[in-house]
């Protein structure tokens, strides 16, 4: 059975510098590892750096996502950049990925790592 939320959010993050060229792609963002927020829902904020959980998405529609951002681990594993907050406290859910585009970086939840920069080639980071 499945189970209704009704969620009013007031805005949302615009995390493009130029919102009139981008490419995203619908991916399925994965709960494992979220925290819970302040109000009880487990969000994964618009601009977060997210690649293939044990492959790559780009090359397998099936994976889930996750977040690949931590230096030196796996930042050189990053795929793209989640357009909107997901909101994941039932579980794993759809959301689109950037994968070209001009992102403007002090709209990030936090700096992207140098690796991850390098990974996202189509991606440029614009102050």
């Amino acid at each position: 059975m499945s189970k209704f939320v009704e969620t009013n959010y007031t805005s949302t993050r615009e995390i493009l510098k130029f919102p009139d060229h981008y490419v995203a792609i619908a991916v399925t963002v994965s709960d494992e590892g979220i925290e819970v927020n302040e109000y009880g829902k487990k969000v994964i904020p618009a601009g977060t750096i997210v690649g293939g959980k044990s492959k790559p998405v780009l090359l397998n529609e099936d994976e889930v996502v996750v977040r690949k951002n931590t230096q030196g681990t796996d930042a050189n594993e990053a795929e793209g950049v989640l357009f909107y907050d997901v909101d994941v406290t039932y579980g794993a859910k759809e959301a689109a990925m950037l994968i070209h585009g001009f992102i403007a970086i002090d709209k990030l939840p936090e700096a992207p790592a140098v690796d991850a920069v390098t990974a996202l080639k189509q991606i440029s980071f614009i102050k």
